[in-house]
């Protein structure tokens, strides 16, 4: 099996980028001519960056699990389509060949039909990453359900809201799930956050850690249970079937929940067609897979990466894909190497926040492995520095493996900027060139178009891609004002970028209030919150700064009441706070209390000055004297952390 689109030297990207640009609607017409469509489109896009509207393969009728399984039978059926590595190295391993994968997913899909799910219905999937997780996923995309992932690590409180904002009526979850050395009670999790739930009907439970739990009567049912009674059901003589629901290109395929400026979570959506047909593009040419290749995603499911990178994307190209239950710092630092040696793995694609927090434990867990299996490099959800790069180039890569260091968002759906694996050009620290059919643009804040090179901007994207943001679920006016109206005609990134003289991107941060801790968005608003939940927290103000693992760490001023004694005690109740409201990922690094909060005479919080306090630079902070009370400034400098 080859991919006819595969671009595979710098000329032949020049020439794609090229039509890409001049004829995207050709362009992408030919991309798509190599799926499985039921119905071809009547056109190929349609689109309007005001609305926003975005429509591409207008018409056409598919199924995307028929694209990611069932047209791989055939020739496939008998390969692995999904390797698992459990988190305990004693565990068994499961491979999952394609015809297993059908099975399974049409089971499952069974399963949710016999539990009165619908095309359309809203289906919440709070699992570890187990196998089960990818047969819950793909169940629902054949049956026309919409799922949304929820990441294992959300508070219940984070789960109630994403389940009332997308009014979900079902929930896939496990008993638990094993990360490193910790067992995570998720059902207990979400049987909290269903405390006052009136739409949920039916909590469907796979059994993983035999950590007891409560099943309510007529609502709760075990995954086992359900699967044997529906695999009487799709089995006729032998021959596993279930027919996948027939999806218009633009029918929802699923809801994942990302950090706003504001407190609400939005609700990403993406649509069936050209999610997949990008990201099926993306991944075959950003690593250059090549059949037989195995292609080891460290991410979890539960964020975009996951999606893309593990499923949608390696399983419509007909790829072998790993999922790992672990972390990679258990039973030692040396996990991904003993996964990397034990499997052969020819891609490896990771976090930079991994890599740093890796290269903290010496080489010691590195030596000893042979890695020469390893054919490409990439990294993932922050930019990585140069140290970094260096290190991962050096010893993991061994100086023989090209390093793909991917720009992209939950919104984008998948990799807009990246260089692609041997054939055009890596620099370290930079995304380097947009992928065929990308038209960054850097725009200064009036939206007017920097032009040339060794120049910075705020990044925007001028033309739609196939796997562009169709909405935010239930509230598409939330969607046009967070990325369609700052600067009008544009898809703005909330990035600033730098492109350099050969017209390469390099990511400098973000330039709105959001924060980028280890590759995972978290909106400053969204924190503040939680922390003013607090009984004692008068406000707060949240802003990011340099950390040296996870790239960007979270410092919090906080005005309280009165600290009784003990600061760090008080410092272990705000962030005990946090972790139930929003989850342990959104702690704050490092908590400062202030007398005061540097304000405009309006109200208005300064937080470019916290941020040059938090980053240590306190001789630039600007002109101070506008400020309602200039002197606060100085009291936070004095008690800085």
């Amino acid at each position: 099996m080859s991919y006819p689109y595969q671009i595979k030297n710098a000329e032949q990207y020049q020439a794609a980028y090229k039509k890409s640009v001049e004829d995207p609607e050709g362009f992408w017409s030919e991309v798509a001519s190599h799926f499985y469509w039921r119905k071809h489109w009547d056109k190929v896009l349609d689109w309007n960056f005001t609305d926003p509207r975005v429509e591409w393969f207008k018409g056409a009728k598919l199924n995307i699990t028929e694209n990611c399984i069932d047209r791989h039978l055939e020739k496939l059926g008998d390969k692995p389509a999904i390797i698992w590595e459990p988190n305990n190295p004693e565990e068994r391993t499961r491979v999952v060949t394609y015809n297993r994968l059908h099975k399974r997913v049409c089971q499952f899909a069974q399963v949710l039909k016999n539990n009165g799910v619908k095309k359309g219905d809203r289906v919440c999937i709070y699992m570890g990453m187990v196998p089960e997780l990818a047969y819950a996923v793909l169940g629902c995309a054949r049956i026309g359900a919409i799922h949304s992932v929820i990441f294992g690590g959300f508070s219940a409180q984070s789960i109630a809201d994403r389940l009332y904002d997308a009014n979900a009526e079902y929930i896939v979850t496990c008993d638990g799930a094993f990360r490193g050395n910790k067992d995570i009670p998720l059902k207990s999790v979400i049987d909290d956050a269903l405390i006052g739930n009136r739409t949920v009907k039916k909590v469907i439970v796979y059994t993983r850690t035999r950590t007891p739990v409560s099943m309510i009567k007529g609502r709760d049912v075990w995954w086992e249970d359900e699967m044997e009674h529906a695999e009487h059901q799709v089995e006729q003589e032998g021959k596993v079937s279930f027919p996948a629901e027939e999806m218009d290109a633009e029918d929802p395929l699923f809801i994942l929940y990302t950090s706003g400026s504001t407190g609400k979570p939005k609700g990403v959506v993406h649509s069936c067609a050209g999610y997949m047909v990008y990201t099926a593009y993306s991944f075959v040419n950003v690593f250059q897979y090549e059949p037989g290749d195995i292609h080891f995603c460290t991410a979890d499911i539960g964020w975009i990466t996951g999606h893309s990178y593990i499923l949608y994307g390696p399983l419509s190209a007909g790829a072998t894909t790993m999922m790992f239950e672990g972390i990679p710092t258990w039973p030692d630092a040396g996990r991904f190497w003993d996964i990397i040696d034990k499997y052969k793995v020819n891609i490896l694609y990771t976090a930079p926040t991994a890599i740093r927090s890796l290269m903290g434990f010496g080489l010691g867990h590195v030596h000893g492995h042979k890695l020469d299996s390893l054919k490409v490099l990439g990294t993932v959800g922050e930019p990585i520095n140069q140290e970094a790069w260096h290190w991962y180039d050096d010893n993991i890569g061994k100086n023989k493996c090209p390093i793909v260091d991917t720009w992209w968002q939950t919104e984008t759906g998948g990799i807009l900027i990246s260089n692609m694996a041997g054939v055009t050009p890596a620099r370290p620290t930079f995304a380097t060139l947009p992928l065929p059919g990308v038209e960054p643009v850097l725009v200064d804040e009036n939206g007017k178009e920097i032009e040339g090179n060794n120049v910075s901007g705020n990044l925007c994207i001028r033309h739609p891609w196939p796997s562009t943001i169709r909405t935010t679920y239930g509230d598409h006016e939330r969607c046009r004002l967070n990325y369609f109206s700052t600067y009008p005609g544009y898809y703005f990134t909330g990035d600033g970028a730098y492109r350099d003289e050969n017209g390469n991107y390099r990511i400098t941060g973000r330039v709105d209030d959001v924060l980028n801790v280890s590759g995972h968005r978290l909106g400053t608003a969204e924190v503040e919150n939680a922390i003013n939940m607090h009984a004692g927290v008068v406000e707060s103000a949240v802003v990011g700064y340099p950390h040296e693992i996870k790239g960007q760490g979270v410092y919090a001023f906080i005005i309280y009441e009165h600290v009784h004694g003990d600061e760090n005690l008080t410092r272990q109740d705000i962030l005990q706070t946090v972790t139930r409201v929003i989850g342990p990922i959104a702690k704050p690094d490092k908590i400062q209390f202030v007398p005061g909060l540097p304000k405009t005479r309006s109200g208005k919080i300064m937080r470019r000055i916290l941020r040059k306090i938090a980053e240590g630079d306190l001789e630039n902070l600007g002109d101070t004297s506008t400020l309602l009370d200039p002197s606060v400034v100085e009291e936070i400098k004095r008690g800085k952390l």
